[in-house]
C-alpha cells in the first residue's frame, strides 16, 4: 500500500490533478488500477481536495483506505463522493442551472448520498435487476418524496433520476433498462420511478410484457391542487407563462374548463386507471395518498412496506416536520439529529388561484374522482 500513502500524501499536500498523475506514472499501476477503473478517469480520483469540494472534510488517509479481499476492493464513503464530484461537474457542462438538469443533479445527488449508507457489503455480490415494483404516477403529487423515503429501508435499492423507459427509451430494450437499475443483493428488492407512466398509452402493455408480477405504486392526490402544482413548476422556468386561470378555461372564462390541456387531463385519474387494469389486477396496485404523505408520512410508509413485503423498518419515528416549508424530513438514522430533506423544489409555494375557478374545476373533476374511488375500493375524500 505504499503507493497509496504516496498519492494520498500528495493530494494532502494540495498537489493538483497533475502533478499526483505525474506520481503515478513513475511507479506500477496495479496497486491503484481497481481504484480508478471504477470511474474511468484517473483525475476524478487523484483530483485535489482544495478544488473539491465534497472532499474537504475527508482525511488525508481516508482517500485511499481500501481494504484487499480475494483481489477485490471494498471502496469507502469517499468512492461516492468522488462519484458525486463526477455528477456535479456534468451537471455544470449541461447548464445544471436549467429545470431539467437542476432535476437530474438532485436525483443523482440524492441516490449516492443513500449509497453511503449502503456500503457494508462487497459489490461483486450484486447485480443489477429488473425493478420488482415502479412507482408508476402521479406527477406532482409526492412520487419523488415517497422513493427518497423509501430508499432509507435496507432492503430498498431505488433508482435516481427517471428512466423513462417504457415512454420513451423503449426501442433501447430490456438489457439497456437493466443497466439503469442499482446494484442490488439477492436479499434487496429494486424500485424506480417515472410518474409520466401512468398517463402513456402504451405503458401499461409493456411494463406486463417485461413482468406480469411486477408491483405498481400510485401516488394521487387532490386534481386541483395536483394541477396548481403542476401549473407552478412550468411557471418557475417560464416567467412569461398565461395565469393558471387563461391556462385552465377555455376564452378566458371561468366556466368552459379546458380539457385538451395536459396539466387539466393528467388529473382525470379514472382514465388512466382503466387503461391499467386491462393488464393487471387491482391486487397489484397500491394507491397512496399524496396529502397524508405529507401529513403522516410514518403511517404511509408503514402501508407500502407492507405492500412491498418488506419488514416495516420506516416509521413516523423517521420523520421530522419542516415547518418552513411544509414539509416531512426524513431521518436515515434515528441515533443522529441529521435529517434529510428534499431539494428546495419541493413544497413550492402555489401561485394565488381565483376562488371561482377553484369550485368550476372541483365541479369538474367530481364525478371522475368518484367513478376512482370505485375503481380502487378506496375514498380520498377530496372536496
Amino acid at each position: 500500500m505504499k503507493i497509496l500513502n504516496k498519492v494520498s500524501q500528495c493530494i494532502s499536500a494540495g498537489y493538483n490533478n497533475d502533478a499526483a498523475f505525474s506520481y503515478i506514472h513513475k511507479v506500477n499501476h496495479d496497486e491503484i488500477k481497481p481504484v480508478y477503473r471504477d470511474f474511468g478517469h484517473v483525475d476524478d480520483i487523484l483530483g485535489s481536495r482544495i478544488h473539491n469540494r465534497n472532499l474537504q472534510n475527508v482525511k488525508p488517509s481516508e482517500v485511499f483506505n481500501f481494504q484487499k479481499d480475494s483481489n477485490n476492493y471494498q471502496h469507502n464513503k469517499v468512492t461516492s463522493l468522488l462519484k458525486l464530484n463526477d455528477i456535479n461537474r456534468s451537471a455544470n457542462v449541461k447548464n445544471r442551472r436549467t429545470g431539467k438538469y437542476k432535476t437530474l443533479l438532485t436525483e443523482s445527488k440524492e441516490e449516492y448520498h443513500s449509497n453511503l449508507t449502503d456500503t457494508k457489503s462487497s459489490d461483486s455480490h450484486k447485480t443489477k435487476k429488473l425493478p420488482n415494483a415502479i412507482i408508476i404516477g402521479v406527477k406532482k403529487c409526492g412520487t419523488r418524496a415517497l422513493l427518497e423515503f423509501l430508499r432509507v429501508h435496507p432492503d430498498v435499492r431505488a433508482t435516481g433520476p427517471e428512466p423513462h423507459f417504457f415512454d420513451k427509451h423503449y426501442e433501447e430494450g430490456l438489457e439497456w433498462y437493466r443497466q439503469k437499475m442499482p446494484l442490488s443483493n439477492d436479499a434487496q428488492i429494486t424500485i424506480e420511478k417515472t410518474p409520466s407512466y401512468f398517463v402513456t398509452k402504451e405503458v401499461a402493455r409493456r411494463v406486463l410484457n417485461m413482468s406480469k408480477d411486477v408491483k405498481l405504486i400510485v401516488v394521487v392526490r387532490d386534481p386541483v391542487t395536483r394541477a396548481i402544482s403542476d401549473y407552478a413548476q412550468v411557471a418557475s422556468k417560464r416567467k412569461d407563462l398565461k395565469p393558471f386561470e387563461a391556462m385552465a378555461f377555455v376564452d378566458n372564462s371561468t366556466t368552459v374548463v379546458d380539457t385538451t390541456w395536459t396539466v387539466i387531463k393528467i388529473g382525470v385519474y379514472s382514465k388512466h386507471m382503466q387503461k391499467w387494469l386491462r393488464y393487471f389486477p387491482l391486487e397489484q396496485f397500491h394507491f397512496v395518498s399524496g396529502e397524508n404523505l405529507i401529513a403522516n408520512p410514518g403511517e404511509e410508509l408503514e402501508k407500502v412496506q407492507q405492500f412491498l413485503g418488506l419488514s416495516t423498518v420506516v416509521t413516523n419515528k423517521n420523520f421530522v416536520f419542516n415547518g418552513s416549508r411544509g414539509f416531512p424530513c426524513i431521518k436515515k438514522n434515528l441515533k443522529s439529529k441529521r435529517v434529510h430533506c428534499l431539494d428546495g423544489t419541493k413544497g413550492r409555494k402555489h401561485p394565488h388561484v381565483n376562488p371561482i375557478a377553484i369550485k368550476r374545476l372541483r365541479d369538474f373533476y367530481r364525478p371522475f374522482n368518484a367513478k376512482f374511488y370505485q375503481m380502487v375500493g378506496k375514498d380520498f375524500h377530496w372536496l
